[in-house]
């Protein structure tokens, strides 16, 4: 088979577009079905206002540590894992261990 130049392989523009539409909506449905959990408790609720808003707080960090790491291809973290290494200087290199040098 021939190998054509110019052709973009992986993922395309419209699997990425996608990708980020279904987070989105995943997004949208697990807030909703968290508000009408929450209207559904609200009678039965013995919580402080400030102990809701500490939870409310809590569930928006997670679900904003949950879509940074879905944001990223585990391809895109090895390469900014390596520019990373790249960065450190020779300290960090294993050192050469030898019995016959």
């Amino acid at each position: 088979p021939e190998i054509k130049q110019g052709v973009q392989r992986g993922p395309g523009k419209m699997q990425n577009l996608t990708q980020s539409l279904n987070k989105a909506q995943m997004l949208e449905q697990i807030v909703s079905s968290k508000k009408q959990e929450e209207e559904k408790k609200r009678g039965l609720d013995k919580r402080t206002p400030a102990q809701v808003a500490y939870e409310k707080m809590q569930e928006k960090r997670q679900m904003e540590r949950i879509l940074k790491k879905a944001s990223k291809t585990h391809k895109q973290r090895v390469e900014d894992f390596n520019r990373h290494l790249d960065t450190l200087t020779e300290h960090y290199d294993i050192p050469k261990v030898s019995w016959t040098k």
